[in-house]
């Protein structure tokens, strides 16, 4: 049996890529079985990745979570998050894959706020429903067109920046009409650096207590922004991230769990496994089993 999931790196076969590529869905479909890793199993994206359905109905998995998709809907994934798809007949599209050095060159073209509502997993969805009317499936078109000519490579990935900003404004701008518009004020910016320290943190102190002390904010100060940003509690906050990191070490490697109770930063295994079952409803071992 195959013990873990892989971690999907991009590898572009268009000589001299710049770190971005757009695919069509049925390519991928029609190719499933003669690459690597069948994408209809669990696997870790290295890459940030944007997928528009343009025809039939499917279902998508991120971070264990399957999204109902539809004509017009837009999944959008970060890096390192898990993905499965799910091929139907008639099933048709664009995937568009580009890495982070990619992301970093254009950030300097892209909104500020946008960055926040597009890539950032534990305040939005990663699905957009985009309205029938909306000239998005032109630039997706317009990129596929121009990434597939190769005929001319003549200031070629000038034009793919455009294009990617112009995407991105306009997922950003739906993107604002379908979740909560969050805009940058001093508790999202709290907010934000809670999260940043708890990536750095999460397998040292699981206590809402001590980052609420290392941001020099009281543990009910902490509390409201997260109840006010997320919905959620500070503690609620940190245990489903620290479950999330949990299911994607346990698949995406050949770690045992009790070696991951340990790098987690829980003192028994028993108590790790105790911990996860309250959230999951399973042991580490059996949520392992399930996905692999």
């Amino acid at each position: 049996m195959q013990k873990d999931i892989p971690n999907i790196t991009f590898n572009s076969t268009k000589p001299d890529n710049k770190g971005i590529e757009i695919l069509t869905i049925e390519s991928l479909s029609i190719r499933k079985n003669d690459i690597l890793h069948n994408p209809e199993k669990a696997h870790q994206v290295a890459f940030n990745m944007i997928v528009f359905y343009t025809a039939g109905a499917t279902q998508q998995l991120v971070d264990f979570v399957w999204h109902e998709v539809k004509k017009n809907t837009i999944i959008h994934l970060a890096k390192g998050q898990i993905n499965t798809f799910q091929f139907t007949e008639g099933l048709k599209g664009y995937i568009l894959l580009f890495t982070d050095d990619y992301l970093k060159k254009q950030i300097h073209s892209l909104p500020e706020n946008e960055m926040i509502r597009l890539f950032n997993s534990h305040l939005f969805s990663p699905k957009i429903q985009v309205p029938e009317a909306s000239n998005v499936p032109t630039y997706f078109e317009l990129f596929y067109e121009e990434y597939s000519n190769t005929n001319e490579d003549y200031n070629q990935e000038n034009t793919y920046n455009a294009l990617h900003s112009i995407l991105f404004s306009k997922l950003e701008r739906l993107k604002q009409y379908q979740t909560v518009h969050l805009k940058r004020s001093d508790k999202l910016n709290t907010f934000l650096n809670f999260k940043a320290l708890l990536e750095d943190h999460f397998n040292k102190n699981r206590n809402a207590d001590f980052y609420a002390h290392t941001l020099n904010i009281t543990y009910k100060h902490l509390n409201s922004i997260c109840k006010d940003i997320i919905k959620v509690t500070a503690k609620q906050f940190i245990d489903a991230f620290v479950i999330l990191e949990a299911k994607r070490l346990l698949i995406n490697s050949e770690i045992k769990s009790t070696e991951l109770a340990y790098s987690l930063g829980f003192e028994e295994p028993t108590n790790f496994v105790k911990y996860f079952k309250k959230h999951t409803g399973l042991t580490p071992n059996s949520f392992k089993k399930d996905y692999i």
